[in-house]
């Protein structure tokens, strides 16, 4: 009882608010509020023939499969929830949308295909200067949710590179060309990874991590990010 009353204390003096509308939560919501859970629009589960996010890679690189939890729209709900976690330090986010698309993968008993997760990782000086990768979260929200071992030391990123926003398809390519580096490969021989991030647009860093990875002895990498945007 005094725990309670001490919560409702503290959420007087420093209201909670959802991530997605920025209204308050109400007692016993958590990162979002109700309306926006079950209103946020949904990336379909596709079967990968007609999986919109390995048509990206079509002719490109060999994925396995492809999940998102969210549709990203500029100037959405969505968008207001991945600035939260990108730049404002909400990595709470990242873990909690982890934990729900991982909870759907285990229904669906997708989550055996898994061997390890890996998070599309920063450039050394993006990770001092942010303080946090927030693709590491959301690999962590995986991991809990679907009993799959996560690392966040294997896959490197050996050069710093210039934001995505705004460049076409192949400068973004151009752009991350050659920027990873896998350190322990015996770590991922053999292995099918899940490798994860915020969102997914054109899929150039995914190509780039995802040839790394296949090339240093990985049999399958499948991609699961918070949300999708449009090609």
């Amino acid at each position: 009882m005094l725990k309670n009353i001490f919560q409702d204390f503290l959420s007087l003096i420093y209201p909670s608010y959802c991530y997605a509308c920025e209204e308050d939560l109400e007692k016993g919501e958590k990162t979002l509020c109700t309306s926006c859970r079950l209103n946020l629009p949904r990336a379909p589960f596709e079967v990968p023939t007609e999986n919109e996010i390995l048509k990206r890679f079509w002719g490109k690189v060999k994925v396995e499969n492809g999940f998102a939890f969210y549709k990203f729209e500029k100037k959405s709900k969505v968008q207001k929830l991945l600035h939260h976690l990108k730049y404002s330090g909400k990595e709470e986010i990242g873990i909690t949308v982890g934990n729900w698309l991982g909870k759907e993968l285990k229904e669906k008993n997708i989550r055996h295909q898994f061997d390890l997760i890996i998070p599309i990782p920063l450039h050394k000086q993006k990770l001092k200067k942010r303080g946090y990768n927030q693709a590491d979260s959301f690999a962590i929200g995986l991991s809990e949710s679907m009993e799959v071992p996560w690392s966040n030391s294997i896959l490197k990123k050996i050069i710093a590179t210039e934001t995505q926003t705004k460049k076409s398809r192949y400068e973004r390519f151009k752009n991350v060309e050659n920027v990873f580096e896998v350190e322990e490969p015996e770590l991922i021989k053999n292995k099918h990874i899940l490798l994860v991030d915020d969102v997914i647009t054109t899929g150039s860093t995914f190509e780039s991590a995802i040839t790394v990875l296949l090339s240093n002895g990985a049999e399958k990498v499948s991609i699961a990010t918070i949300a999708t945007a449009n090609r």
